[in-house]
C-alpha cells in the first residue's frame, strides 16, 4: 500500500505536461485522442497490476487459479497491450504499429465493451506524427511521461480520481480547441445545472441525443441515488464516441448505451417502429448547423416534422422537435442549452408558435456570457415538461440568470451559490421574484410567440 496516495491534480499535471510531446505537431482536437486513450490503457494496466498482487496473494503458489480469476475481471488486458510492454519496447522503430496492435488486441478481448472504440486512431499514422523517426520520439517521450503515472487503484486518493482526471483533461482540451462546427463542451457546473433541474429520478430511463464525450450523461447519473436508471446517448463523430465509452467506464458507469450515428439523419434509439421515449432528456446540441438534409427530415417516418420543417441553414429546432418526440408522454421532461436565438428568430416563428402552444415549455432559462470555453456567447436553458404542476399550466417561467456568473480570467463559471439561486429560482420563483416572471401563453402570444427574456 502506498504511503503518499496519488492525487488528481498530480495526474492532471503529468498527463497535461505529457502534451508537449504532441502540441508542436498537431492541434488540441487531434491529440487529444492519442493522450486520452493512452491514458485509458495506462489505467486499465495499473489495475490488472493491482489485482495480479491481491490474487496473488489470495492464491499463493496457484499460478494457475490466479490466471483463471483474471480472467474474469471487468477488461481483460492481454500481454501485448499491457502498459508495461509497450514502454519496454519504447525503442523499437516499429512502436506506433505495436501500439496500434496493442489497441486491436484489448478491443478483441473485451469485445463487448471496446468493439470499434479505437479504430478511428491510429498511433503508426504518418500523417499525424509526421516522418518515421519524429513519429517514434515522439511516442517514446510519451511513453516516458506515461510511466511516471501511478494509476493503481490502491495507490489514488479516492475512487473517483482517475474519471475527474479525465473529464478535467477533456475540459482542458476544450478550452485549447475553441468551438467547432457549433459545437461547445458543456461546463461541469453548467452540466449539473441542467441535472438538478430535470432532478432524474431512481429508474428513470435517461438519454442525450447528441452526447459528445459523456460529461452531461455521466453528471446527471451522479444525481441519480444508487445507480439506477438507463443511460442512453448518440454520437455522430468516431472519436468523440470513443472518448464517451471510455469515459463511462473511468466513471465506473457500465449500464449504458451510447451508439455513433447522425441523430437528425438516422436516429438510433427505435422501440416499435417509434422513437424509443425516455423520462429525461438532457442536450447540448450542436448549434445552428447549416449542412443536414431536411429534404429527409421533411419526410421523417418518425413524425418529428409535426411543426413543419426547420430552415436549411438552421437545425437546431430540429433537435428541438426531436427531443420532444422522443419524451414519455405522461412523465417526460428534458433540459436543453441553446443560443438565445431559438426563442425569437423569425425564421422559426411557425414552429416555435405551435410548441409554445402545445403547452410543453416548462421555464426559459437566460444563462450570463463567457460560460463556454473560448467564447463570449451567452446561452439559454429550456425546460420541457410533458406534466407542468398545475399552477403552471399555460404559462412559462422566465428566469434572468445573466448576472449570476462568476468571473474567473478568461472565462466565467458558475459557482455554487450561483446554482442555488438558479434552482431556488425554478423550484420556488416567488422567493426569487427579482429575476423571475410566471407568463401567460396569452401574453406571449400577443408578443408574436418572441421567448425572449428581456
Amino acid at each position: 500500500m502506498a504511503e503518499n496516495k496519488i492525487t488528481q491534480k498530480e495526474i492532471n499535471n503529468i498527463v497535461w505536461k505529457a502534451c508537449d510531446s504532441l502540441r508542436p505537431v498537431m492541434g488540441s482536437g487531434q491529440y487529444k485522442d492519442y493522450v486520452l486513450t493512452l491514458l485509458f490503457v495506462k489505467y486499465l494496466s495499473d489495475v490488472w497490476k493491482d489485482k495480479v498482487v491481491q490474487y496473488r496473494e489470495k492464491y499463493p503458489n496457484n499460478e494457475e487459479m490466479v490466471q483463471r480469476q483474471l480472467q474474469r475481471e471487468r477488461f481483460i488486458l492481454p500481454k501485448e497491450s499491457n502498459f508495461e510492454f509497450l514502454y519496454e519496447n519504447r525503442n523499437e522503430n516499429n512502436i506506433g504499429e505495436l501500439i496500434d496492435m496493442a489497441l486491436v488486441a484489448l478491443e478483441d478481448a473485451n469485445r463487448s465493451k471496446l468493439a470499434m472504440v479505437f479504430r478511428s486512431i491510429s498511433f503508426n499514422a504518418e500523417t499525424a506524427f509526421g516522418p518515421t523517426k519524429q513519429r517514434n520520439q515522439i511516442l517514446k517521450n510519451l511513453l516516458v511521461d506515461f510511466a511516471g503515472l501511478d494509476l493503481q487503484p490502491s495507490h489514488l486518493e479516492g475512487n473517483d480520481i482517475i474519471g475527474d482526471s479525465y473529464e478535467y483533461l477533456i475540459s482542458l482540451f476544450a478550452g485549447e480547441a475553441g468551438k467547432k462546427a457549433g459545437e461547445f463542451y458543456t461546463p461541469g457546473e453548467v452540466s449539473t445545472l441542467l441535472a438538478k433541474l430535470v432532478d432524474p429520478q431512481p429508474g428513470n430511463r435517461i438519454c442525450d441525443p447528441a452526447c459528445g464525450s459523456g460529461s452531461l450523461l455521466i453528471k446527471v447519473a451522479q444525481e441519480v441515488e444508487g445507480k439506477n436508471y438507463s443511460l442512453y446517448g448518440q454520437e455522430n463523430n468516431g472519436s468523440t464516441w470513443a472518448l464517451c465509452r471510455m469515459n463511462m467506464f473511468l466513471h465506473d458507469i457500465e449500464e449504458f448505451d451510447v451508439l455513433r450515428g447522425d441523430t437528425l439523419a438516422e436516429p438510433k434509439f427505435i422501440e416499435n417502429d417509434q422513437l424509443k421515449q425516455f423520462d429525461v432528456i438532457f442536450a447540448n446540441p450542436p448549434y445552428s448547423i447549416k449542412k443536414w438534409n431536411r429534404d429527409k427530415f421533411a419526410a421523417d417516418p418518425y413524425g418529428r416534422n409535426l411543426y413543419g420543417v426547420p430552415p436549411q441553414g438552421c437545425a437546431d429546432y430540429a433537435f428541438y422537435t426531436h427531443i420532444i418526440k422522443s419524451l414519455k408522454p405522461d412523465t417526460g421532461r428534458a433540459a436543453m442549452l441553446w443560443p438565445h436565438g431559438v426563442l425569437f428568430r423569425d425564421s422559426e416563428q411557425s414552429i416555435r408558435k405551435q410548441v409554445i402552444e402545445s403547452d410543453i415549455i416548462e421555464a426559459v432559462i437566460g444563462l450570463g456570457p463567457n460560460l463556454f470555453y473560448n467564447s463570449p456567447m451567452e446561452s439559454c436553458v429550456v425546460v420541457l415538461n410533458c406534466n407542468k404542476p398545475a399552477e403552471r399550466k399555460n404559462k412559462v417561467l422566465f428566469i434572468n440568470g445573466v448576472e449570476l456568473v462568476t468571473r474567473e480570467r478568461a472565462h466565467s463559471r458558475l459557482s455554487d451559490e450561483d446554482l442555488t439561486v438558479l434552482c431556488e429560482a425554478y423550484f420556488e420563483p416567488n422567493k426569487q421574484s427579482d429575476i423571475t416572471a410566471l407568463v401567460d401563453i396569452d401574453t406571449i402570444k400577443e408578443n408574436l410567440y418572441n421567448l425572449s427574456i428581456p
